[in-house]
């Protein structure tokens, strides 16, 4: 996997294949992960990442094409740079969070400074502010994207948020998992969330044939095995009575699950 560093230094710039590439926020402790997806008319941008650097100066040194922005759900994690485009898609449940995000800026600025960060040059928090705009296209499950010799399925995976999607690579069996699954923590603890969608969106994924699991934070490297150890917790959760909001954290090695 051929790997390097933005100009400024802020983005890690993966080569998962030769039109495929994941764009990092390493030095945060989110480390949120977004993907190019090139097609033959049209490149696919998955989530914006955290807004902190111009992520568009990146896409454009991978890409002249037109991008469309895929959103995987409206937290701020992830659609800090859409700002920087104008063709947005999101699933039609979140639309108006583009508008009135459910969290207050002072309460995302707290998120972004939790941890230590050296941030870039010319960075500063008191001029961050969340995206607000019109999405371009509103997305539903089953949903195809086609980008030119490339589709893209949509698959809608509520639980995490109300229109949380991930998106599926047709022809290179690519599963793009938001935050439905990665290593860390799968939180299912705050109002907009709901544990049991979350177990069952994890249900609706296992049907699907993955060669890649390409998760939205921490390491790209994720085994196939995530999906199912993921749901065995969440039905082992359930039938002990545990599946509900305000249970705490519970623990499973490489993943712990928030209630």
């Amino acid at each position: 996997m051929k790997v390097r560093k933005s100009m400024d230094g802020w983005f890690t710039i993966e080569e998962i294949d030769h039109a495929t590439f994941a764009i990092s926020e390493y030095q945060h402790w989110e480390e949120a992960h977004s993907y190019v997806l090139l097609g033959s008319r049209q490149a696919l941008l998955i989530d914006t990442g955290l807004g902190i650097s111009n992520i568009k100066k990146v896409v454009d040194d991978i890409t002249q094409l037109p991008i469309l922005v895929a959103t995987t759900h409206v937290h701020w994690d992830h659609i800090g740079g859409h700002k920087y485009f104008s063709d947005i898609a999101v699933h039609h449940l979140e639309k108006d969070w583009l508008f009135h995000f459910p969290l207050p800026l002072s309460a995302v600025k707290k998120e972004l400074l939790k941890e230590p960060c050296l941030f870039p040059e010319g960075f500063d928090i008191d001029q961050y502010e969340i995206y607000k705009g019109k999405p371009a296209l509103l997305l539903n499950d089953q949903d195809m994207i086609d980008i030119g010799n490339r589709k893209i399925k949509v698959i809608h995976t509520p639980g995490h948020s109300p229109g949380h999607c991930c998106f599926y690579d047709i022809d290179r069996k690519y599963l793009f998992t938001g935050d439905l699954v990665y290593e860390g923590e799968l939180d299912a603890y705050y109002p907009t969330t709901n544990p049991i969608q979350f177990k069952e969106s994890i249900h609706k994924i296992r049907k699907t044939e993955v060669k890649k699991i390409l998760p939205s934070h921490h390491t790209l490297h994720v085994s196939h095995q995530l999906i199912d150890d993921i749901w065995k917790a969440f039905k082992e959760l359930e039938e002990k009575g545990n599946l509900k909001q305000g249970k705490g954290i519970y623990e499973y090695g490489n993943f712990s699950i928030h209630l």
